[in-house]
């Protein structure tokens, strides 16, 4: 067929993937809202987003890298609002963090359910902890920082969110942080 102005797309393939890829993280959020990640297939997932298995596999190696990516999403808000508090107390920052997983509490609720919360380590890691150009005192400072947060998060999550960011931060400035 020839391409004439009628029937050529006129979005982008920069909007076509955003498209693809809204379309995907909304159609398996909704999925893992009902099944295990495993019980999900990506013929399935390509369905229910209206987009082709082609288009999966362009964007994603695994489904978690929806996943995965959806959390970079997220995360860059709250490190935009982490950022802007730079060199405020540590328990301040915890403040906004858990501040920033009550705001978007059903998605993060549904990783914990799915058993999917382990993904947060990576992104959280890669954010707050160790670099390779780091003295060896700061890499490991560093590390304690990032991974002491990240276990107060997961323990918060298995304990259903119960706690708000205020008590949580209070509870992080009572243990010497």
């Amino acid at each position: 067929m020839r391409q004439i102005k009628e029937n050529v797309s006129p979005m982008s393939n920069e909007g076509r993937n955003a498209y693809v890829k809204k379309h995907l993280t909304d159609a398996f959020l909704s999925l893992l809202a009902e099944k295990n990640i495993e019980d999900i297939s990506i013929s399935e997932l390509a369905a229910a987003a209206g987009v082709g298995r082609a288009s999966f596999y362009r964007n994603y190696e695994h489904k978690e890298d929806i996943l995965k990516s959806h959390l970079d999403t997220l995360f860059r808000e709250w490190t935009d609002e982490w950022q802007k508090k730079d060199g405020a107390e540590l328990s301040e920052q915890v403040r906004i963090m858990i501040s920033h997983f009550e705001k978007h509490r059903s998605f993060y609720q549904l990783l914990n359910e799915r058993g999917l919360i382990y993904l947060l380590k990576d992104v959280m890691i890669g954010i707050c902890g160790p670099r390779p150009e780091y003295e060896k005192v700061q890499a490991y400072a560093t590390a304690f920082v990032a991974y002491t947060l990240y276990g107060w998060i997961e323990v918060w999550f298995q304990r259903g969110m119960k706690e708000t960011a205020d008590e949580i931060a209070e509870l992080f400035k009572e243990q010497g942080f």
